[in-house]
């Protein structure tokens, strides 16, 4: 597992994101490890272990996983209780545009695909 190095988000982080490094299919990595900083040298449970779909998910010997579109909705979700609360933010509702936009573009790639037929395979 190598550590991700944040690009964006680089101060006060509370947590380590691992990866491993062995590309899949699409040359997509699948498996992802959260640590609270500090936390990942030792014998400590992560906080979090992704396992992402790796393969498609109508083939033999694909291994089932979470979807990006299923992170994304868990904090979509967050970010509009946050939004009903005492933290509502500028900043927030800015990112939850966003992902909401995000979540739109893949549902219209997923789409296209099942109009091709070739949604859950690995045909283009």
């Amino acid at each position: 597992m190598n550590k991700i190095n944040f690009r964006i988000q680089r101060q006060d982080n509370l947590n380590e994101i691992f990866v491993e490094d062995m590309a899949g299919p699409g040359n997509g990595r699948h498996h992802y490890q959260v640590f609270k900083k500090g936390a990942s040298d030792t014998v400590a449970s992560p906080l979090l272990d992704i396992q992402f779909q790796c393969g498609a998910r109508n083939e033999e010997g694909s291994i089932s996983g979470v979807l990006d579109q299923d992170l994304l909705e868990i904090v979509r979700n967050r970010l509009q209780c946050f939004q009903k609360g005492e933290y509502a933010t500028r900043e927030n509702a800015c990112a939850l545009t966003h992902i909401e936009e995000a979540l739109m573009w893949m549902a219209k790639r997923s789409n296209d695909r099942a109009e091709r037929g070739v949604l859950g395979t690995m045909q283009k």
